[in-house]
């Protein structure tokens, strides 16, 4: 469990005070998928909740680039408590969850969630949320472990795994065949042979290949 103890400490005191140095200071982040939606009811329960300031993002979750996020997370200082609507408007996934948590931590800043009601100021929320880890390393180790496996029943089959080749003998000739002819485009038979047109690019015989049919009556 290298990833759990490395998000939040081998040696963490669930049941200790955190942060050490309460600020007292709420800083609110909400977030809506689109351009579309309100953002209203969001800033209205983070209000609620005493946040002082609030960074509003029109962003889909699974955009990697939040300037705002980027912004609350620079604008937090050590003791304060970042306070978000739900899980789902902060993190992407679980596992991004629990890494953003374990950030906040490791710079002595708390984290409240006001659906769930869950606070990592408390111990029953610091609880909660290295349960979050265990579940998110379990996740990953069951996706490897079935990636694994996978692999090996491929390669007893004689498949090694990677993008199988679309090539075969038959297509070489086709190929072969077409490219003489100045009327028929690399594009053209690509598109006829239902292969990508940097197929037949890469392909060294069929470009050995591509040369002027000699004349009859022999050469110049």
């Amino acid at each position: 469990m290298t990833a759990l103890t490395d998000a939040l400490g081998a040696d963490d005191d669930l049941l200790g005070i955190f942060p050490a140095r309460p600020t007292e200071i709420r800083i609110g982040y909400a977030r809506v998928s689109t351009c579309g939606q309100k953002l209203d009811r969001q800033i209205d329960a983070l209000t609620l909740a005493g946040c002082r300031r609030i960074f509003p993002e029109k962003k889909s979750g699974k955009n990697d680039l939040r300037p705002e996020l980027t912004a609350c997370h620079a604008f937090l200082q050590a003791g304060d408590t970042l306070v978000v609507p739900s899980l789902d408007r902060y993190g992407r996934s679980l596992q991004d969850l629990v890494n953003m948590v374990a950030d906040l931590r490791e710079r002595g800043i708390g984290f409240t969630s006001l659906h769930e009601r869950l606070d990592t100021t408390t111990p029953g929320g610091r609880l909660v949320f290295h349960v979050f880890a265990a579940l998110a390393e379990f996740i990953r180790e069951l996706i490897v472990q079935s990636t694994n496996e996978g692999l090996a029943a491929a390669r007893a089959r004689g498949r090694v795994g990677g993008r199988p080749s679309v090539v075969n003998d038959k297509l070489l000739r086709a190929a072969r065949d077409m490219l003489p002819n100045p009327d028929n485009s690399i594009e053209t038979i690509a598109a006829l042979l239902g292969v990508s047109v940097g197929t037949l690019y890469n392909l060294k015989q069929l470009r050995a290949s591509r040369v002027p049919a000699p004349l009859e009556g022999g050469s110049r």
